[in-house]
């Protein structure tokens, strides 16, 4: 069990920044003042290690820049607190697949040197359990690399976490890229290509046949960037009831997302740029989809997957044309069956909430056939 709780958290994810990136994301930044001691502790951790980072660089350059991928991904897609994780584990337990690490996301410049001594310490101090819903927390464990991502790179959606104030605006720039320059973009394929390359040798480094498994909200929002960087990749879409996702993606910025952040903004405004971004990300996935090439996207409700978790498994693996099902279907259907009966938060929507969420996502409730409330 980790030392530590999420709401005593003494520094932010920040600290497995490259100087560089720390230094791009946080410049001009408005910090609260109660939070500056948590600010200038994470900026001194990341000083000094990043005198380290040019290790893996260098590392990186002699052993996996120039070595092509064996195949194109498996993206997960879908808005936070829809299922992904969940599925995300289910196809984990697959021997062929490599994700990122929550270590890595954490330290994305620390893996290929320096993991011997920061994942020990990393193991001792987080916290073994997600607050929101008591997921297991572990340095091991796939995550989704959007946290690898904004440590590497200043174009990541998730900067609202530590900068709420700007949410909206990392919405459009990262989260949809409508307003991204050719610039950002380009930083961010080539970032991203870094990091799903450094998982594969940390994950699965000489397993034949070996795939990259993606777990990553944010991916929802730019799906044409990634089929133009992986021609061939493959695509799961979840989509669960609004009114849930609404509830949960509240109490999870208010529980997780808080203690990190390093400036503050109201509840309501909170609460509308939930809806905001929901429906920004959900209108580019249903704009872009068109770029998957036929046959390469699977499209469920998280409560069907969920009731039916292994016979919707198998399907995904035979539509979409993956290899292997034989050989993890024993692991799969072990991690399934160790998952029933598990307790998920149960939401009571008061009127006030039903009236949000029907004003700002009633057309998505209807398209995907939930009844409103």
């Amino acid at each position: 069990m980790g030392l530590l709780k999420f709401s005593n958290l003494p520094v932010n994810p920040l600290v497995g920044a490259d100087w560089k990136t720390f230094k791009s994301v946080t410049k001009g930044q408005s910090v609260a003042p109660k939070k500056r001691g948590k600010f200038y502790l994470t900026k001194g951790i990341c000083r000094l290690l990043s005198i380290f980072a040019p290790l893996q660089e260098r590392k990186y350059q002699r052993l996996l820049a120039k070595e092509p991928l064996q195949h194109d991904p498996l993206f997960i897609l879908g808005h936070w607190r829809s299922g992904t994780t969940f599925v995300h584990n289910i196809f984990a337990q697959d021997p062929r697949f490599g994700y990122t690490t929550t270590y890595q996301t954490v330290f994305p410049h620390y893996m290929m040197s320096l993991q011997w001594l920061l994942k020990p310490f990393m193991k001792v101090v987080m916290p073994s359990h997600r607050p929101t819903d008591k997921m297991e927390l572990h340095p091991d464990l796939p995550q989704e690399e959007e946290f690898a991502l904004q440590n590497t790179c200043p174009v990541s959606y998730y900067l609202f976490w530590f900068y709420p104030q700007r949410m909206r605006e990392y919405c459009d720039r990262f989260l949809t890229m409508k307003q991204a320059t050719a610039e950002e973009i380009a930083d961010f394929k080539e970032k991203f290509m870094k990091v799903v390359k450094v998982s594969m040798w940390n994950s699965r480094r000489g397993i034949k046949d070996a795939q990259y498994l993606s777990k990553n909200p944010p991916h929802t929002g730019k799906v044409k960037t990634l089929v133009e960087m992986f021609p061939n990749a493959k695509f799961i879409y979840l989509i669960r009831d609004p009114y849930t996702v609404f509830e949960s993606s509240r109490s999870f910025f208010t529980q997780t997302i808080s203690p990190l952040q390093l400036n503050t903004i109201s509840q309501e405004e909170m609460e509308q740029n939930i809806l905001y971004g929901y429906k920004e990300l959900y209108d580019a996935y249903q704009e872009q989809k068109k770029y998957i090439p036929e046959g390469h996207l699977f499209e469920v409700k998280f409560e069907e997957f969920e009731k039916n978790a292994l016979e919707i498994t198998e399907r995904i693996y035979r539509e979409l044309g993956i290899p292997g099902l034989d050989e993890a279907r024993p692991a799969i259907e072990a991690y399934v069956n160790k998952k029933k009966g598990y307790k998920k938060n149960q939401y009571a929507y008061d009127p006030r909430t039903i009236h949000l969420v029907n004003e700002a996502w009633g057309d998505i409730l209807d398209a995907w056939g939930y009844q409103r409330l």
